[in-house]
């Protein structure tokens, strides 16, 4: 590889790792936007959670249509696309601003997570790709690692740019219907300029990759033949690609439901200001996060990346039990803590679900990507069991039995791991045999 191709080899890398910030950016405003439309539409907990219904059910959607694109017309074209749906998106919160209607509100969300899982759906395979396979996960991990960065700022500028309070609850409360409704109103519009300015990062960012060469891997690569088509049936009859199909489901519900309801689980469970909350939720879970990910990244090179994500599943169940019970700062250190813990969670269960997929790597990303729907199935389970029992602490009864999932995929995999060294190992002495 000359100068030149090594400059754009590495300008590309850069551009591709950019885009798990932007997307881990974008998913974190998430926890920002739920308590806002609840107190701008006085909605319940349970109706709440559809923000993060109507983000995760696009992951259902849009995932095997993207795996068919990406495969079809490769990284780059997935790529585009996707970012040219997260900015439309963007641009949609001003209208749905304008008309004041919770609907408008989830569409625009709902738009935004078309973009994004054609995204994540070409940039966590190339990642994979983009070098030795038994480096996969720690890549995977360190790429993922910028999106545990925006875990961390995106909290911190979305509370102070978005969480702004012209009134009370007690003022609201006195006010006459027209005034309290102009009031919400003009609280709600303050996400126009936020998504707006997104909406035009995310465009420009577009552009560039419409300019920029993206390295071919895999088969995509020059000199491969053609990607053997894959079908559904097929890819799940991947044992790997089944059980992390059925890990990531429940990951993802278990980290949407600490996320997205962690400013409300604080206010409730110790006593804190939204925005204190949302400090908490910014320089403590994002931090811890983001942290957890770099740690993680590094402890691969001496710890096999299930065996890891098997430890780190068992301190989650700990961690969210104590949730569960405990009182005052303590429950917010646990959620701090299980933030640390689970943060390989995600690219570690991608990363061995496509472990041996072969030719199925295509189909078994977008199947994969697809059990994202976890993330919208399992949140408004939180909400009702905190709405019917009166206290948001219970409602971590629903991620206690995902970690209990994602340390069952972790043992399998460990087995998996080990039977394969076996037969490497037998094959390899009677190849020494043979000699």
């Amino acid at each position: 590889m000359n100068d030149s191709s090594s400059r754009q080899y590495r300008f590309s890398l850069v551009m591709v790792t950019s885009l798990f910030f932007m997307w881990g950016f974008v998913h974190n405003l998430d926890p920002i936007l739920i308590p806002h439309l609840r107190r701008s539409f006085s909605l319940s907990v349970l109706q709440s959670s559809l923000v993060d219904s109507a983000v995760f059910i696009a992951y259902f959607v849009m995932a095997l249509p993207a795996g068919m694109l990406i495969r079809r017309a490769g990284y780059r074209a997935g790529i585009i696309t996707g970012l040219m749906l997260f900015a439309i998106g963007s641009f949609m919160f001003v209208p749905a601003a304008n008309t004041q209607l919770y609907v408008v509100f989830l569409g625009a969300l709902f738009t935004i997570a078309c973009g994004l899982t054609i995204l994540e759906t070409a940039a966590n395979p190339y990642m994979t790709l983009l070098g030795s396979p038994d480096k996969a996960a720690q890549r995977l991990n360190l790429a993922q690692s910028f999106n545990g960065l925006a875990t961390t700022v995106a909290p911190l500028i979305g509370a102070r740019l978005i969480l702004v309070h012209g009134a009370d609850d007690a003022q609201l409360a006195t006010m006459p219907e027209a005034a309290r409704h102009a009031a919400l109103a003009m609280e709600a519009a303050s996400v126009k300029g936020p998504y707006m300015v997104l909406g035009l990062v995310i465009l420009a960012m577009a552009i560039v990759f419409y300019f920029i060469k993206l390295p071919e891997v895999g088969t995509h690569a020059q000199g491969h033949a053609a990607p053997a088509k894959s079908t559904i049936g097929q890819a799940l009859g991947v044992p790997s690609i089944r059980r992390g199909a059925i890990a990531q489901f429940f990951y993802v519900g278990a980290q949407v439901c600490v996320s997205s309801f962690f400013i409300l689980y604080a206010t409730k469970a110790a006593g804190v200001s939204a925005v204190r909350a949302a400090d908490y939720l910014g320089l403590g879970y994002g931090v811890a996060f983001m942290v957890g990910r770099f740690v993680g990244t590094a402890m691969m090179r001496i710890v096999a990346p299930a065996r890891l994500l098997w430890m780190y599943a068992l301190a989650c169940i700990v961690l969210a039990a104590v949730a569960m019970f405990a009182q005052g700062f303590v429950c917010i250190a646990a959620v701090i803590g299980i933030a640390f813990f689970m943060s390989i969670m995600f690219p570690t269960i991608f990363s061995l679900g496509l472990n041996g997929a072969g030719q199925h790597a295509d189909m078994g990303s977008g199947l994969i990507i697809m059990s994202i729907v976890g993330g919208a199935l399992l949140p408004p389970l939180f909400g009702f069991i905190s709405d019917r029992t009166d206290n948001v602490q219970f409602g971590y009864a629903v991620p206690l039995v995902c970690y209990v999932v994602v340390a069952w995929f972790a043992r399998a995999s460990l087995r998996q791991d080990s039977r394969a060294a076996s037969i490497a190992a037998q094959t390899s002495m009677g190849a020494t045999k043979r000699v």
